[in-house]
């Protein structure tokens, strides 16, 4: 790796540690490219969380990842936009993806360690940058597989931009070509709730559809003592707010796991008037694929009809997020043994699932895959991180235990017949 990092403070943890007992050990001597690489690793993650860049801007982190595979004999090719990486290791006719997020959020990093964020209002709070330093060190060690003749087949990685923006970077990755010959791909994510060294892995259902719905109310406006004379925006926001979640509930199967929660209502400012403006926003999210693809018109209609009779105008503008992510069975068999034999069976436990969004959804429109939750906690730590929190950190052990269950994977999903 190059050394011309500039990182606050990159003396990291202790080296990553072993196989833990139980594991298989991997051809490569991957466990001691672990232990001698790790704490380049972890400086990695430091300077990419110190130097955090929002969805769209990720030039200096693609700029990075390319240097870097670079240097390990690689042939990493940037993006049109030149803000994301892809790189082939290895040949074959059949090709293993697996992709990592580049970008970070519009929030500021309250921690005070050595490698907090050094850009105002801007923090890796999702774990971003250990999902690209787990795909980069997953990168590096294929090659030093492939440079010894044991890597039986080709592996694209893909560093892709604005994972945590609508629209996401994921469809225009896609467009420019990045699944080409692509038979499988697999992904992970920071989970806070699981200790490192523990991974969740779960077939089906992974992570929820997330849209977004705003509602334009307008009228004449006009004084709360005589509403009859006007269109109350008020009480038809409240009529909305309350009474479309609830008629969404009936008019959808349950089994289909449907969540709208309103986050944002605005109307008025005097008390003594009906204000001629009101507004919600708020976020769909919907577990099953073909209760996705029938939201939006069934939502809208369901929102004309409750406001209609209460004589107000109505604007409403439903925007697509991302489709769920439904990991499949094949795919998250092939990533579950492979975390077995890299972890030990006993470090393999079932997933839950998350009605959060992820737009890794979009490559499971086009060939299969799965993505699987990487344990970042503190075992035995008081603190209690969660995602998109300003205080967000990890156990940086949690990289070692990514990058080998990584590498299992590849050499898994090279091997099997399945794809």
């Amino acid at each position: 790796m190059t050394s011309a990092l500039t990182v606050p403070d990159s003396s990291p943890q202790a080296p990553f540690p072993g196989p833990p007992p139980g594991a298989d050990p991997l051809p490569g001597q991957l466990d001691r490219w672990l232990i001698a690489r790790g704490a380049e690793l972890v400086a990695i993650r430091r300077h990419i969380h110190a130097h955090p860049e929002l969805s769209y801007a990720e030039f200096e982190t693609a700029a990075l990842v390319a240097r870097e595979l670079a240097v390990a004999g690689l042939s990493p090719h940037l993006l049109p936009r030149g803000n994301g990486v892809v790189c082939d290791i290895g040949e074959g006719d059949r090709v293993i993806a697996f992709r990592a997020d580049l970008d970070a959020l519009p929030l500021q990093d309250t921690k005070d360690v050595p490698y907090r964020s050094t850009v105002e209002k801007v923090a890796h709070a999702c774990g971003h940058d250990v999902h690209t330093t787990v795909l980069l060190g997953l990168g590096l060690a294929l090659a030093q597989l492939n440079e010894q003749g044991e890597l039986p087949g080709r592996v694209r990685l893909i560093f892709q931009p604005a994972e945590e923006f609508v629209p996401s970077g994921a469809p225009e990755v896609i467009a420019s070509g990045a699944l080409k010959d692509v038979v499988a791909i697999y992904a992970l994510h920071c989970y806070p709730q699981l200790p490192a060294g523990l991974v969740g892995v779960r077939s089906g259902p992974f992570t929820a559809a997330a849209d977004t719905v705003e509602v334009r109310l307008s009228g004449p406006g006009g004084h709360t003592a005589r509403p009859h004379l006007t269109a109350d925006l008020v009480h038809a926001l409240g009529r909305v707010v309350v009474d479309v979640p609830a008629l969404v509930d009936r008019r959808i199967d349950p089994r289909a796991g449907v969540s709208m929660v309103w986050g944002s209502v605005h109307a008025g400012e005097a008390f003594n008037a009906i204000p001629a403006e009101g507004r919600a926003t708020g976020t769909v999210r919907i577990l099953s694929r073909e209760a996705w693809r029938e939201a939006p018109e069934l939502i809208t209609q369901l929102i004309r009809d409750v406001v209609a009779p209460t004589g107000a105008e109505v604007e409403i503008t439903y925007q697509r997020g991302m489709p769920p992510v439904i990991n499949d069975r094949m795919a998250t068999a092939v990533i579950a043994g492979a975390a077995g034999a890299a972890l030990g069976a006993d470090r393999v436990v079932e997933a839950e699932i998350s009605m959060g969004g992820e737009d890794f959804s979009f490559y499971l429109d086009h060939v299969p895959g799965a993505m699987i939750r990487l344990g970042t906690g503190v075992a035995g730590s008081d603190k209690r991180f969660d995602l998109h929190q300003g205080s967000f950190d990890v156990d940086e052990s949690c990289i070692g235990y990514g990058v080998r269950v990584f590498v299992h994977t590849a050499l898994a999903a090279l091997s099997t017949g399945a794809f």
